[in-house]
């Protein structure tokens, strides 16, 4: 039997003026990790959450934060996130010149190491660092805005990743991050995924279908 997969829902789809109830909300909906969504309106076409607002946030929940850094450099920016209560600290690899590097100080300052792959960065690269990894991401749309739809190609790649971290017997969360929704979440487990960052699917209703949505995300 197949297990459910970790729910990760997404703060970028929630409301800004509560972010506090919000991320306690989620957790007693039944969420695993709250994902935070960092862009800088350099490395992506947004801006979004500083460290001091992750550092607000984490007393209102015990979930891990899954923090998603799409900035660049990136290197500069490791160490306030994982003081303001980041456990989970995923990077690109265009985001900075050595990812080797990168990941080694992650998990030097004690948080876990996650390496994200846009829907146009190959794979390959995973092969040379996968032993310093704790999380793959792979982007199901191009990163910088919410409410994408899920590129199909996605499954593939999906497919790929989770066939080289089982040969390397890598112990590695796989994670798909975008047009996540109830329709596909089944299609994203079967091709490996073990879990799935949600954001309208997951805040679509308000406080009251948070827990129904959760739900039916895991009902995979």
């Amino acid at each position: 039997m197949t297990r459910a997969p970790l729910i990760c829902p997404s703060i970028l789809a929630s409301d800004f003026a509560k972010l506090g109830s919000e991320v306690a909300a989620i957790e007693a909906a039944g969420a695993d990790w709250v994902h935070v969504d960092v862009m800088d309106g350099h490395f992506v076409p947004n801006i979004t959450i500083g460290p001091d607002v992750v550092k607000a946030l984490r007393k209102h929940t015990s979930l891990p934060f899954d923090v998603h850094l799409m900035v660049a450099p990136v290197d500069p920016w490791l160490e306030a996130y994982r003081e303001a209560g980041a456990d989970i600290l995923t990077v690109h690899p265009e985001s900075g010149p050595h990812l080797h590097r990168t990941l080694g100080r992650i998990r030097q300052l004690g948080a876990k190491a996650g390496v994200v792959f846009n829907p146009g960065t190959p794979l390959g690269l995973l092969e040379d660092v996968i032993d310093l990894v704790d999380l793959v991401l792979i982007m199901s749309v191009n990163p910088g805005f919410g409410g994408q739809a899920f590129i199909d190609a996605s499954y593939r790649k999906i497919e790929r990743a989770r066939a080289l971290l089982d040969a390397a017997g890598s112990k590695a969360h796989l994670q798909v991050d975008g047009g996540v929704t109830s329709a596909n979440a089944a299609a994203c487990v079967s091709a490996g995924a073990d879990a799935l960052v949600a954001g309208t699917a997951v805040f679509r209703g308000g406080p009251d279908a948070y827990a129904a949505n959760i739900a039916a995300l895991k009902a995979v």
